[in-house]
């Protein structure tokens, strides 16, 4: 059965009731997921309120495998952050969201895995560049 990291937004779209259980059945049927540091660490910079600490401390304590970036990782998504944000013509600040979006793919790619997101237009930008697969999945 292949892997995937699920994106940061996956998660806050189904806690947030935007993203129905059915979608995330699915993708469970169909892969077998892995837990990204970038993405618990986007989460937990997010987590404001005790519930949300809870739930994000909760799905930390479950991840029993997290893939992490490698400092070669780095590296390459300080490249792909350039040429994507030159080809887009992207402001400073869309340059720093995106570089988490490009350690997941880095990521992703190293372990053969796919990207589940609801964020399909970074990721498929991404996926031109890194040749990796996107699966989007569409809050309700």
């Amino acid at each position: 059965m292949p892997w995937a990291i699920l994106d940061t937004g996956v998660y806050i779209d189904h806690w947030q009731g935007r993203l129905a259980d059915d979608a995330l059945v699915k993708v469970r049927a169909a892969y077998v997921v892995r837990h990204s540091a970038v993405v618990l660490s986007e989460l937990r910079r997010g987590a404001r309120t005790n519930e949300s600490r809870a739930l994000v401390d909760s799905l930390h304590a479950l991840a029993k495998v997290c893939w992490e970036p490698t400092a070669a990782d780095w590296w390459h998504a300080g490249d792909l952050v350039r040429r994507i944000g030159d080809q887009q013509d992207w402001e400073i600040a869309k340059r720093r969201e995106f570089q988490n979006d490009a350690l997941i793919g880095l990521t992703a790619k190293r372990h053969g895995a796919a990207i589940v997101t609801t964020n399909q237009r970074d990721f498929e930008l991404l996926a031109a560049a890194l040749r990796v697969r996107v699966v989007s999945v569409q809050p309700t």
